[in-house]
């Protein structure tokens, strides 16, 4: 069975009560509905013989009929509360498991199809337990109605199974192809959203460039093949429903020529013969099952698409905590992505910056000392016990991150420095420390400020984004050029906090700037994906490629 097969089963399966009522309401109006050719049946056959029950089997009637309606229109209300139940669920599955699997998942996937993928195909996928149910619902009428024949005349059961079955294969064939079809049609509507993302991160860039309409047809080109798809899929559901629909009318006439001839034999009364025409109907209702089956088509490949965002792996965390010690960070035979490390120690309490020219590897090994990257060989150790052993909560708890576009999480300012919320004496003393209390102060609420009525310019995030690593980080500080927007005076007030820190906390900083380097302990030269050297600043000077790095001239 394949992944999309046993993800919409799952959601079946996990519906809640929902797909439940969805079945006993399909089943009942369904039994009602078989009721009624035998009543109408029966109601004919009295008022012509003129029999006093007529009256009676005219209520029942309407009593089935009343059910019909009741059931139709409850199955309506738990067609649409299972639907958005289930897409619920499975949307907050995945994106648990999006956030889980970590910075990586954005390296399989843009940004864009993610959404895609999270959004629109779990509300396809949460559609599943509405169309599976539906269409298999579909078979009690169907299955009554050759009862029903069988009990009346059974030649007449022979002439409705033969139909049934051209029905089933027609349905299996649309089932197949509009699965394919709606597979590529999610795809570019992905690769569209994908665009768009991309497009809309650098608006400024765009608008400054003059190159909108350029842009515009960028995101747009892939609308020729979306349209193909949604035309095919058309046709494919078209002639799916002219055959089918051809069906139905030739089955009924098959039916009521077989039952005229047992009615001129007198074998059939003419009430008789007017519940077998309308089981020919009911019997041959699988063929209004298309909208059902073009839905379950939908949420099979929306499936497809979201099984391979849960089929990557998560991040495993250990169960051990740190022992006491100053935050030693060691790197053993440590390689993953194209940079090479070897070996590397950073002394507890010390400050190394690390410097190289784009794209050398300084993100990734910022990355790698705190497991936002997986090392593909060696180890990654804080005070002797390697990351990936380590429970989640003490990782996030012993490594402060900042990051040079930090992204501000929470309700409010005070929630963006450190989760708990409030000003509490940390949120005080990282603020003061990042150089972000004067503004913080000055926003209408303070640090009960909410995020969204606090504009702040690149620098001022870049300040709540240190201060929340201040914050966080009890024994390793990582900085993955987080001070660049910062002005001079305040990168060098920062740059002083970083290296007079009174918690003594090991410090990492990835780093552009000459004065940054020059203040730390040690410095790790990354040149080619690989450390080429490290050591004091004022060593690694005396090489002319050294200075380059920061003179931008070549060696």
């Amino acid at each position: 069975m394949r992944a999309a097969d046993r993800l919409v089963i799952g959601v079946v399966r996990r519906g809640g009560p929902w797909p439940a009522a969805l079945a006993g309401t399909a089943v009942a109006g369904a039994v009602a509905e078989l009721a009624v050719p035998y009543l109408i049946g029966r109601t004919v056959d009295a008022l012509v013989a003129g029999r006093p029950d007529g009256a009676r089997w005219l209520a029942l009637c309407a009593g089935a009929v009343a059910a019909v309606m009741i059931c139709e229109s409850l199955g309506v209300w738990a067609r649409g509360a299972g639907a958005a139940h289930a897409a619920a669920t499975l949307r907050s599955g995945v994106l648990r498991h999006v956030l889980g699997a970590g910075p990586g998942l954005t390296r399989r996937f843009p940004e864009g199809e993610l959404v895609t993928r999270a959004g629109l195909n779990t509300e396809e996928v949460g559609r599943a337990p509405e169309t599976v149910t539906s269409a298999l619902a579909l078979l009690v009428p169907t299955a009554g109605a050759l009862v029903a024949l069988t009990l009346i005349a059974p030649v007449l059961t022979l002439t409705l199974g033969a139909g049934i079955v051209v029905i089933l294969l027609v349905l299996r064939a649309f089932l197949r192809t509009s699965t394919t079809l709606a597979g590529g049609y999610q795809e570019v509507q992905g690769e569209i959203a994908a665009r768009l993302v991309e497009a809309l991160a650098g608006a400024r860039t765009i608008a400054a460039a003059g190159t909108a309409a350029r842009e515009s047809g960028r995101v747009l080109a892939p609308l020729p093949g979306l349209r193909a798809h949604g035309m095919a899929l058309w046709r494919a559901n078209a002639s799916a429903a002219v055959r089918s629909g051809l069906v139905v009318p030739l089955l009924e006439v098959a039916v009521l020529a077989v039952g005229g001839f047992l009615l001129a034999a007198g074998d059939l009364t003419v009430g008789e013969l007017y519940a077998a025409a309308r089981y020919a109907v009911l019997g041959a209702s699988l063929s209004t099952a298309l909208g059902h089956i073009g839905g379950l088509a939908r949420a099979r490949a929306a499936a497809e698409r979201v099984s391979e965002v849960l089929d990557l792996p998560s991040v495993r965390y250990g169960a051990r905590t740190l022992p006491p010690g100053p935050g030693t960070l060691e790197f053993r035979d440590v390689a993953a992505n194209g940079l090479t490390v070897g070996d590397l120690t950073l002394p507890g309490g010390s400050v190394t910056a690390v410097v190289g020219r784009s794209g050398s590897g300084k993100s990734l090994l910022a990355a790698l000392a705190g497991r936002l990257a997986e090392p593909e060989r060696g180890t990654v150790l804080l005070d002797g016990v390697p990351l990936a052993e380590l429970a989640e909560a003490e990782l996030r708890r012993a490594v402060g991150y900042a990051f040079e576009r930090p992204v501000l999480v929470g309700e409010t300012v005070g929630d963006a420095i450190d989760g708990a919320g409030g000003l509490s004496p940390r949120v005080a003393q990282a603020a003061g420390a990042a150089c972000a209390e004067e503004f913080v102060r000055r926003l209408p609420l303070g640090y009960a400020t909410p995020l969204g009525q606090a504009p702040m310019s690149g620098g001022e995030r870049q300040r709540i984004g240190l201060a929340r690593a201040f914050a966080q980080g009890e024994r390793l500080l990582v900085l993955d050029d987080a001070t660049s927007s910062l002005d001079t005076v305040t990168e060098r007030q920062v740059g002083r906090a970083l290296t007079t820190d009174r918690l003594g906390r090991t410090r990492l900083i990835a780093v552009h700037r000459l004065a940054t380097a020059a203040r730390a302990d040690q410095v790790v030269w990354l040149d080619g994906g690989a450390v080429r050297a490290h050591g004091p600043h004022h060593v690694l000077w005396r090489d002319p490629a050294y200075r380059a790095v920061f003179q931008g001239t070549a060696t």
